[in-house]
């Protein structure tokens, strides 16, 4: 068997990176994740060659890390990334093996994902649009969010032609670039066709729904800086964030449809078991509240 070809690492991450990107379709995001978690497998090895590292180094380096503080969701990804980097150096640089193949991350406690209140929630998407054309765009960014789900990612890929709002609908690319089709609530179809109209105002970039102060396609971080400003002058004391709203779409509409199917179609899981654990949260404040599967979604009469 030939010996493995020594590559430079940032020529190998770059090659992984294309990788995800152009053959499996991942998102910039999702690949910027891996490439975090492997650049912190090259501070780990320090001048181990990538060749030389056997179990016991990465069974090691997860130890370490779990020894200052990561928990056992991060060092699973982490892991993860790892395991699909070196399937990738087998396959196109001839390594011979994969040194992450069968170790697992230690279990940690599974936190039950936080939700806004019912109050709160209204509070972060009724903003006040008097500020200019980007706080339009906020509000159509947070009722989207909040409206239908969304992945921080799948919302800053959005393109105008995803929209149909004649069908009170949007067509989203998730992770592993599936497609799917998620209804709009009405609020939410009223704040986009508001940003809609005043895009034109900043768009440079005419392939990007959602864009930024110099027209180009917004960035996820600025979305998050933009949401975190926002909740801090919407009086929300817990921190806001994407993911945030998403949870909490989640866990409202749970808790006034029962339908833990529909949630998991809306939210892009491709196991039940990972919308089950909303099933685990307390509803029952919520239940007297909601009346309808989701309160943006009724239509004022």
């Amino acid at each position: 068997m030939p010996e493995a070809v020594a590559q430079p690492r940032h020529d190998t991450l770059h090659g992984f990176l294309a990788h995800l990107l152009n053959e499996r379709q991942y998102s910039p995001l999702t690949a910027e994740n891996y490439a975090r978690d492997i650049r912190r497998l090259f501070e780990l090895a320090g001048t181990i060659p990538f060749d030389q590292l056997q179990s016991h180094h990465i069974r090691r380096y997860v130890a370490q890390l779990h020894g200052q503080g990561l928990g056992g969701k991060t060092l699973a990804r982490m892991l993860s990334a790892w395991r699909s980097f070196y399937a990738y150096l087998m396959r196109e640089h001839k390594y011979h093996g994969n040194p992450c193949v069968g170790l697992r991350a230690p279990k940690s406690a599974r936190n039950l994902p936080h939700a806004l209140s019912p109050d709160e929630a209204v509070r972060m998407v009724e903003l006040p649009t008097d500020d200019g054309p980007l706080a339009v765009r906020d509000k159509a960014m947070f009722e989207l969010f909040y409206s239908s789900g969304l992945r921080l990612a799948e919302l800053v890929g959005l393109d105008p032609k995803a929209l149909d709002l004649d069908d009170a609908s949007v067509r989203v690319t998730g992770k592993g670039n599936k497609t799917r089709i998620v209804p709009l609530g009405s609020h939410a179809i009223t704040a986009l066709q508001t940003w809609l109209a005043v895009r034109p105002t900043l768009a440079k970039n005419d392939d990007a729904l959602f864009i930024n102060r110099n027209g180009g396609r917004i960035s996820a971080r600025s979305v998050q800086l933009r949401m975190k400003e926002w909740g801090i002058k919407q009086g929300i004391t817990s921190g806001v964030h994407p993911h945030l709203l998403r949870h909490s779409f989640a866990t409202h509409v749970l808790q006034s449809s029962g339908d833990l199917r529909a949630v998991q179609e809306m939210l892009g899981h491709a196991s039940i078991s990972t919308t089950q654990v909303y099933t685990h949260l307390d509803f029952q404040y919520l239940a007297k509240i909601y009346d309808s599967a989701h309160p943006r979604a009724k239509k004022k009469t």
